[in-house]
């Protein structure tokens, strides 16, 4: 709250000095302390939940989750924007930017000033005192002003692309997590299938034993081979459980919160071909869209607009001061004027700075833009190897599901043992396998794909905003 000197007065003169006073105080309030505590911190972070709770209270409508309940990809990400602590750290600097703004606009405040003297040796009337009072105001010209305001309005602009960046770092995390913990599930079923057909093999070998067709060696070997296949799936199942944590972790809440939620990805198998992702437009539009390039440019506007700050600094700055004067029974106005003179320096090692600063903030952004064309160009040809291999490991898992329906059929007439079939069997899990590395490679492919755009390039994902708002109502304590 600024008050200047003929509001000051003419608030005393109609309300008198009491209620000046505490309008005065009101305007300079401060918040109130907000104490640390990490005992009821950690208490608020493990009763996060994705049920019916907080954040179906504020955000359960734009949730859009999938059928009976499922919770798809998008809507993990509105969970993560609402509880994310790294949004909230990129929230606040926003505010304390947006706040720079106000502080930028401020008109500098009066200084009041107060004189009583007396003079000694005089006895004549009517009195050898002299007060009086002065006001210094400084003229702080809208031009010097308006750079700074522009300046803080480009940092703010570069704060509010910052939590988008921010934003999409938590979404890209996200889901890369989310494909690690659904493509575990699918390993842990390869594993287990795997490990059956190994059970099989030993009991038919164990079988052959019995009958003195085969030696103990064979056997032994079989055992061997289910038992890796067993530690197999325990590290299968081990690396479920790890990944869901972590998936927790990447939403920001405790692992307890995604008891009993179904996560789904109905396209994890189905990788989007290239010719059906938007790169082309994308790319075509120079990466425009790539958020830490927005940011860069209001940056570089921002230090555009420093350095026509610094230059106008070179120019006085000027000060009036009028004043009273009661002097031994005579009344004096005076009326001052200072100017402040650029006598030893011209302002000319800020200016020097500034024009650096904006120099480094421009080549910054070229070689962003040059390393963001780099890493497209390099992700649209990983990804587009990915789906060659997947494509390769599509038909040789079809090749081996035809060859064990032809060698069942076999076994079923009596034409083939049991024996062939699981060899049989073991190419398949085999296939599975290596379908499913290839799957997990092209869409590690595809996310990084996705962060050279920093936007979603599957059908039906729209980029999303994680909001410039405090999400979270915390209550007093």
């Amino acid at each position: 709250m600024s008050w200047s000197a003929a509001s000051f007065t003419r608030a005393l003169a109609l309300h008198g000095s009491s209620a000046v006073l505490a309008a005065f105080l009101a305007g300079c309030a401060t918040p109130e302390p907000q104490p640390i505590d990490p005992v009821r911190s950690e208490a608020e972070f493990r009763a996060r939940t994705l049920g019916e709770g907080e954040i179906f209270k504020n955000i359960g409508t734009q949730l859009n989750r999938g059928p009976d309940g499922e919770w798809d990809l998008d809507a993990l990400t509105m969970a993560a924007f609402f509880y994310h602590p790294d949004l909230d750290l990129a929230r606040a600097r926003l505010g304390v930017a947006q706040a720079a703004t106000t502080t930028a606009g401020a008109i500098p405040n009066p200084t009041f000033g107060a004189d009583l003297e007396k003079v000694l040796g005089s006895g004549g009337p009517p009195s050898p005192w002299v007060y009086g009072f002065s006001l210094n105001l400084p003229l702080d010209f809208l031009w010097k002003r308006g750079y700074r305001v522009e300046a803080a309005g480009y940092s703010a602009s570069a704060a509010r692309l910052e939590l988008s960046e921010v934003g999409w770092r938590v979404r890209s995390r996200l889901r890369a997590a989310l494909a690690d913990h659904l493509l575990a599930l699918l390993e842990l079923e390869g594993r287990r299938f795997e490990e059956a057909v190994r059970e099989e093999v030993a009991k038919a070998l164990e079988a052959r034993l019995a009958v003195g067709e085969i030696f103990r060696l064979d056997v032994d070997a079989a055992r061997a081979e289910l038992a890796s296949a067993r530690a197999g799936t325990h590290a299968a199942e081990g690396r479920v459980s790890e990944s869901r944590a972590i998936v927790a972790s990447r939403i920001g809440v405790p692992g307890s919160a995604l008891a009993g939620i179904r996560l789904a990805w109905p396209e994890l198998e189905k990788p989007p071909a290239e010719d059906a992702l938007p790169l082309p437009s994308v790319v075509a539009a120079g990466l425009v869209n790539r958020l830490d390039i927005r940011r860069t440019l209001a940056e570089y506007a921002a230090s555009e607009a420093l350095l026509g700050l610094e230059l106008a600094k070179r120019y006085p700055d000027v000060s009036l001061g009028p004043g009273y004067l009661w002097d031994q029974g005579d009344k004096k106005f005076a009326v001052g004027l200072s100017v402040s003179l650029p006598v030893f320096n011209q302002n000319g090692g800020p200016i020097a700075e500034a024009e650096a600063r904006r120099k480094e903030v421009a080549a910054r952004f070229l070689a962003l833009q040059a390393q963001a064309i780099g890493e497209t160009e390099a992700a649209s040809a990983r990804y587009r190897s990915a789906l060659a291999e997947l494509g390769e490991a599509e038909k040789a898992l079809a090749a081996a599901r035809r060859r064990e329906t032809s060698v069942r059929r076999g076994v079923e007439l009596g034409e083939m043992d049991r024996i062939a079939l699981t060899g049989v069997r073991m190419e398949l899990s085999a296939a599975r396998a290596g379908r499913l590395a290839a799957i997990r490679r092209a869409h590690a492919a595809l996310g990084d794909l996705e962060d050279t755009v920093q936007r979603p390039l599957g059908p039906g994902s729209p980029p999303l905003d994680p909001g410039t708002g405090e999400p979270r109502r915390k209550e007093k304590p």
